[in-house]
């Protein structure tokens, strides 16, 4: 499939189709929170570290394989740029997206909560 096929199939899903979006874009602020949600305890990973990246791609990935995530449902997909650096079944995360569950996926490109600053954190 061509760039030009590709694009204008995902701009027709996004513009005509009844999904919902999927926000799998946990970045480190909130990817402890997440893990612990799933029932990953905190000791099994570090903050902040590759570990606890890979503890969250890893339940993205079963998120992602399961048989009930498909396009049929689901419009697109909020990617973590860490994320789209990844594969899953040995294949790019974003192009998995689209090729094997019909989904479009999209990037966050902010990176997350800041350590705190001067009293701030942003």
């Amino acid at each position: 499939m061509n760039a030009s096929s590709t694009y204008e199939k995902q701009l027709d899903k996004v513009q005509n189709f009844a999904g919902f979006v999927a926000a799998l874009d946990q970045s480190g602020g909130s990817t402890p929170k997440a893990l612990k949600l799933y029932g990953i305890p905190d000791d099994s990973y570090a903050v902040g570290e590759t570990s606890m990246y890979d503890a969250m791609h890893a339940m993205r990935e079963r998120i992602i394989t399961s048989t009930k995530f498909g396009g049929e449902r689901i419009l697109g997909a909020i990617l973590f740029e860490n994320t789209t650096r990844r594969e899953i079944k040995g294949v790019p995360s974003a192009q998995y997206l689209w090729e094997k569950c019909e989904i479009v996926p999209f990037l966050k490109i902010d990176e997350g909560l800041k350590p705190e600053q001067d009293g701030v954190q942003m």
